[in-house]
């Protein structure tokens, strides 16, 4: 039985680990070969080698056009074109409003926002002067669907991958390229331990304590982890998403419903 995307190529950012990691290994698996792309490109090859399958490795800063450009060339030239997007690569940041420093803001929107966008742009020039059309998929956040008390930056710029989903998608449909999203909700793993620290910093909880929480009011009973959001990965660079259009799909044990 092949798989779902067999024969697809697909570039993923900041999946040196983590989400990004699991998307890579789900897509190789479906019969994708699959380029990461990291900042840190030492651990984007070992994440490579230990997923194998053709996967390759290359050095992608999204906050850097120079680091765009040559990554999505690296990317088309070596993998013969690229099908699919997945700009997975994002940071947080967390602090109450009148603690926000304005370096933090600049970061999370030079790599949230304008990574997303200007990423998404380059693969979706060479994507229409191919001719074939593609899949992007933008990686939101419930953060986005709301506002948080202590995560206004990270919030905020989660809602622009949203609004962007949507105006990317209506307009490079006409070339038939999909755009979408995947909201997560709270997802374990490396990353959360940054985050649950933060808590703890803000909120005089002890390490761990918020993890714990948030993980208790899922209404699923747990938090999620990065193999829950494979299959809609998948889906959405499936030919089975073709009628999908600027949506963003919550992924989040019913934490939001919209």
């Amino acid at each position: 039985m092949t798989g779902r995307l067999q024969g697809k190529t697909a570039l993923i950012t900041g999946a040196a680990r983590g989400i990004g990691k699991a998307f890579a290994e789900r897509y190789t698996r479906e019969g994708a070969r699959v380029a990461i792309g990291d900042i840190n490109d030492a651990r984007a090859g070992e994440a490579a080698a230990d997923i194998g399958g053709g996967c390759l490795a290359l050095r992608l800063d999204v906050s850097a056009q120079e680091s765009i450009d040559a990554g999505v060339a690296e990317a088309e030239d070596r993998l013969g074109g690229i099908d699919i997007l997945i700009n997975n690569a994002a940071i947080f940041d967390a602090a109450p409003i009148v603690e926000i420093e304005r370096a933090s803001f600049d970061r999370l929107f030079a790599i949230n926002v304008a990574g997303t966008l200007f990423t998404l742009q380059a693969v979706a020039r060479r994507m229409i002067a191919r001719g074939k059309g593609g899949k992007i998929i933008n990686m939101a956040s419930q953060a986005g669907r709301r506002g948080e008390a202590l995560v206004a930056v990270y919030c905020a710029t989660k809602a622009a991958v949203i609004s962007l989903t949507q105006s990317a998608g209506l307009d490079l449909i006409r070339h038939g390229i999909n755009v979408n999203a995947i909201a997560p909700g709270v997802v374990d793993g490396e990353h959360w331990d940054g985050v649950d620290a933060l808590f703890a910093k803000y909120e005089n909880r002890p390490k761990g304590e918020k993890k714990k929480l948030v993980g208790a009011a899922v209404p699923f009973g747990r938090m999620g982890n990065a193999e829950d959001l494979t299959g809609m990965a998948v889906f959405l660079a499936s030919a089975e998403a073709d009628y999908v259009v600027a949506q963003t799909y919550n992924v989040d044990g019913g934490n939001w419903m919209s």
